[in-house]
């Protein structure tokens, strides 16, 4: 109950003023409720061009494993960007995401992790578990597209798969994912 309350308090202070705050969509909470869940439900709201984004997304630790690049997240593999349900964007206004025209509205994000790159994946389907094996043929119909983007190495290692935000400029952000020693920007522009 604990964590629900601080996502609810976190969706409040992050959303414009005078806009509904965008829930994250929990699934599965009757078998896998968020206060046992190993990989806690987190988010990140940013707004760009007067309009909210918000990132929902699980965040698996390491525990000592590798991840990235190892069994859990091999290389050249689907992977959802992170844990649970998968990674979803919602977002009022148009983006351009790592070059890939995306209308408002809601959609998943998968990536195809690999040592110098990744391979980002917009989808329309927002109703599928994340596990790698749910995307089915009739989500993967449901792309927006594919993008490549370029991974970096971090000295300090991160426990905890994290999302982030940096500003880039006017109506622009960096949307930073960072685990274990790896580090991926994705550049986002409101249109």
């Amino acid at each position: 109950m604990m964590l629900v309350t601080a996502l609810t308090a976190l969706t409040a202070l992050t959303a414009p003023v005078g806009a509904a705050p965008t829930p994250c969509i929990v699934m599965n909470a009757a078998s896998l409720p968020l206060a046992k869940r190993q990989s806690p439900l987190d988010s990140v709201s940013f707004s760009l061009k007067g309009g909210e984004v918000k990132i929902c997304y699980g965040r698996p630790s390491s525990r000592g494993r590798t991840m990235i690049g190892g069994e859990n997240v091999p290389y050249g593999k689907l992977w959802r960007t992170g844990a649970n349900e998968p990674t979803m964007i919602h977002t009022s206004v148009a983006l351009s995401i790592a070059g890939l025209a995306v209308p408002a509205g809601s959609y998943s994000l998968y990536t195809v992790p690999g040592p110098k790159e990744w391979e980002v994946i917009v989808n329309r389907s927002i109703t599928q578990w994340g596990e790698e094996h749910g995307y089915t043929k009739e989500v993967e119909a449901q792309e927006v597209g594919r993008a490549k983007v370029p991974s970096a190495s971090l000295k300090d290692p991160i426990e905890r798969f994290t999302i982030r935000v940096e500003p880039a400029g006017a109506d622009k952000a960096s949307v930073v994912l960072e685990w274990e020693k790896t580090r991926v920007v994705l550049p986002v522009e409101a249109k």
